[in-house]
């Protein structure tokens, strides 16, 4: 079977790629590699969500923040580099998880970001915000079921904020997650790509 960066374990050679990137007008020093979904590169969507969103304000001291298929860090690590949050990534790809480990050490927010599987993180802890490029490409059924893992451990009144490309299905999620109970808005359009803010009723 071909392997997928949302794999567990890559069979593809481990090479690391570093490479900069510019995030709410800070300059991203980080270390993707094979096997790792965007290698080498900011990718087009989470670029797009970055571009149309601000880092996030009047948080609760102490605020916890979900980075949801984290990859190697960098929408996590952006927060904790602009917020005093403390931010959790989630990811199942174990090159993934330690890039954003590295990463962290490097960009001196290894305090306040940690990376791990689904299966390693305190599943009564709840979330302020949740931020994420979902992996779409896992398909409909397994994303439905990432999405209603991970959104009701929303504090009441938290906030998720995703970029799904429209071709991909934005429009669709977007009305889903309203009949799950999450009203969903859409912040931003872009280069085929929509920014949404899904709230805990």
């Amino acid at each position: 079977m071909t392997d997928h960066y949302f794999s567990a374990d890559p069979g593809v050679p481990f090479t690391r790629a570093p490479f900069s990137c510019e995030v709410w007008g800070r300059t991203l020093d980080l270390v993707s590699g094979s096997g790792v979904y965007s290698k080498g590169r900011l990718d087009i969507g989470t670029a797009i969500l970055f571009r149309e969103t601000r880092p996030p304000t009047g948080l609760p001291s102490g605020a916890h923040i979900l980075d949801l298929g984290c990859g190697y860090g960098v929408i996590g690590l952006a927060i904790a580099l602009h917020t005093d949050a403390v931010v959790t990534g989630v990811e199942v790809n174990e090159r993934a998880i330690l890039l954003a480990g590295e990463n962290a050490e490097a960009l001196g927010v290894a305090d306040r970001f940690r990376a791990s599987t689904p299966d390693a993180i305190d599943p009564a802890q709840q979330y302020d915000e949740i931020w994420s490029n979902p992996p779409i490409r896992i398909g409909k059924e397994a994303l439905h079921e990432l999405l209603l893992t991970w959104l009701p451990r929303l504090t009441p009144g938290g906030r998720a904020v995703m970029v799904v490309g429209k071709n991909l299905g934005a429009d669709s999620l977007q009305r889903w997650l309203g009949d799950q109970g999450f009203p969903t808005t859409r912040l931003a359009s872009a280069k085929g790509f929509r920014v949404l803010e899904t709230r805990r009723a």
